[in-house]
């Protein structure tokens, strides 16, 4: 059976993202036949689509639109910015869902984790990211659902996560993204 090839995408840039440590830890927790591909989102022109439409879109734009059409599923890990997501994963769904009625993102699994140093899991960014995922047809593992909340208090200096119950927790969370994964594409039984 060919590998499922899974896109982590992460709304935070920083080098030292949260985001980014929690996405490829649970990357790391996924089953054999299983490959994790990170997305990174730092290099996308804001969208406008004016270029779309002059049909002289950013060289950007394309290569995201076409890495985003080989994935067979998404990971979203969002840090909480005022309430909400992210302006760079914003723009990541906006530029791979144009122009209109060429969504890369069509019909393809996704899940998502949100994290914040503070003690509301990022609860807000979660809830506003699974808004346009209804339009842009992603259908989301709905249980379990993962807000970690004082996420700078779950890594030591390495960078390594020392909770035992969020390791346990993401475990569990990494089998149950896989099996929805599976389910959609039909191979829940291989």
């Amino acid at each position: 059976m060919a590998k499922i090839i899974i896109g982590v995408l992460t709304g935070s840039l920083r080098k030292e993202s949260y985001s980014k440590k929690i996405g490829l830890y649970v990357a790391g927790l996924l089953p054999e036949d299983f490959t994790a591909q990170w997305i990174d989102l730092g290099g996308l022109p804001l969208y406008n689509q004016d270029y779309d439409d002059d049909g002289n879109p950013p060289r950007e734009w394309q290569v995201f639109r076409q890495e985003i059409k080989a994935l067979d599923g998404f990971l979203f890990v969002t840090p909480e910015y005022n309430r909400s997501i992210t302006p760079a994963l914003k723009n990541a769904l906006d530029v791979a869902s144009r122009p209109f009625g060429q969504n890369a993102w069509d019909g393809k699994p996704g899940a998502i984790i949100s994290v914040t140093p503070g003690k509301l899991g990022a609860f807000g960014a979660n809830h506003h990211l699974r808004q346009p995922m209804v339009f842009l047809n992603i259908p989301l593992l709905q249980q379990p659902e993962v807000y970690l909340g004082n996420v700078a208090e779950l890594f030591n200096d390495r960078g390594e996560i020392i909770d035992q119950g969020t390791k346990d927790f993401l475990r569990t969370f990494a089998g149950a993204f896989a099996g929805w994964i599976r389910a959609i594409h039909g191979t829940a039984n291989e």
